[in-house]
């Protein structure tokens, strides 16, 4: 695998046949040694620095039913939410105050969330906080709708395309979704001048090797400034709800073979089924081994006073995260990571 792994690092890129030996053989040691390369371009390319980001759930309506995700349209034990334009704002005052220079407003597809309302809050958060990162993370919409936002102050847009195999991602989301569209919706969003993310889930029902080497070489063409990824976790009130979670080893590896394509790209250190793992969990043993595969971006979710926990805990089981840690504050959560690391705000 070692032959594999340094060509991987050198040249940026391999074969296909050579992504599907280190997909498939590689074993303990294997995994330790390319955590190890990716960790050291890491550090070459950002130091021992976090970036982190002021996550915002603004809405959990969603007008989808895609069969993995919690806050799917389908779900009736979901308790929905629409935060107001001022709640926002209030979550982005207080944000500011603790350093956060990025804001992530993310959410489900939910109809109520008009183009001018989008428009209107993202156009207001740059009027209040010029210096600051807007990033959107609110789904697929029309190319115009993308432009609108952008010129309001929009910078970054994140929509994980989850499988570039159209049959596979026919699977994973009912009839009337489709992956050609999430893929032109990218394209759209590169061509409108967004840093532009994008990502899979590891381990989904029905992923093959295959599909992972299409999402590689698929990835790789796109070039995008942002990559998402992390295990599928099952949902209790999903149909998936049965299957088994994505692994940590595959995503770790998975996590290494992008930051040695992509040296520069920055890579969140959490995303989960639906990117909500309540992050940074400092007890999660994924967020842990993150760090050595070497991510470089920590979210950190700031809900607004009036929202409980019940309401935003409609993404996945958080399996891996203990009651204790959960529920920190962001202040507190800043704290631990001061002493581990270097934050940079943007």
């Amino acid at each position: 695998m070692k032959q594999w792994i340094d060509k991987l690092r050198q040249e940026r890129t391999l074969r296909p046949e050579e992504f599907r030996q280190l997909l498939t053989g590689c074993d303990a040691d294997s995994l330790r040694i390319i955590n190890e390369q990716a960790r050291e371009v890491s550090l070459r390319h950002f130091g021992n620095r976090i970036y982190i980001r002021g996550l915002i759930e603004i809405s959990n309506c969603c007008r989808n039913n895609c069969y993995y995700c919690g806050i799917r349209k389908g779900n009736p034990h979901v308790a929905r939410y629409r935060l107001s334009p001022e709640s926002i704002l209030d979550c982005c005052k207080q944000g500011y105050a603790l350093g956060f220079r990025t804001f992530v407003l993310q959410g489900g597809e939910d109809p109520a969330l008009t183009d001018d309302r989008i428009e209107t809050i993202v156009a207001a958060i740059r009027r209040h906080y010029p210096d600051c990162a807007i990033t959107l993370s609110l789904g697929e919409k029309s190319r115009e709708a993308y432009e609108r936002f952008f010129h309001a102050g929009a910078n970054r847009y994140l929509l994980r395309h989850e499988t570039y195999d159209a049959t596979h991602y026919s699977q994973l989301h009912p009839a009337g979704m489709s992956g050609k569209q999430r893929l032109q919706c990218l394209q759209n969003l590169k061509e409108t001048g967004y840093q532009t993310g994008t990502g899979i889930m590891v381990g989904s029902p029905g992923q093959t090797v295959e599909h992972l080497i299409q999402d590689i070489l698929f990835i790789e063409k796109l070039r995008p400034e942002m990559i998402g990824i992390g295990p599928f976790l099952p949902h209790q009130d999903t149909p998936f709800a049965r299957y088994s979670s994505g692994t940590l080893e595959q995503t770790l590896l998975l996590l290494s073979i992008f930051r040695l394509m992509h040296p520069s790209a920055l890579i969140p250190s959490t995303a989960g089924n639906r990117e909500y793992w309540q992050a940074p969990m400092l007890s999660c043993p994924i967020c842990r081994h993150r760090k050595n595969a070497k991510s470089t971006i920590c979210i950190i979710t700031k809900p607004p006073s009036e929202l409980n926990r019940q309401k935003e805990s409609g993404y996945c089981n958080n399996n891996y995260i203990t009651s204790a840690t959960r529920f920190l504050s962001p202040e507190e959560i800043l704290k631990r990571l001061t002493v581990r690391s270097q934050l940079v705000g943007t």
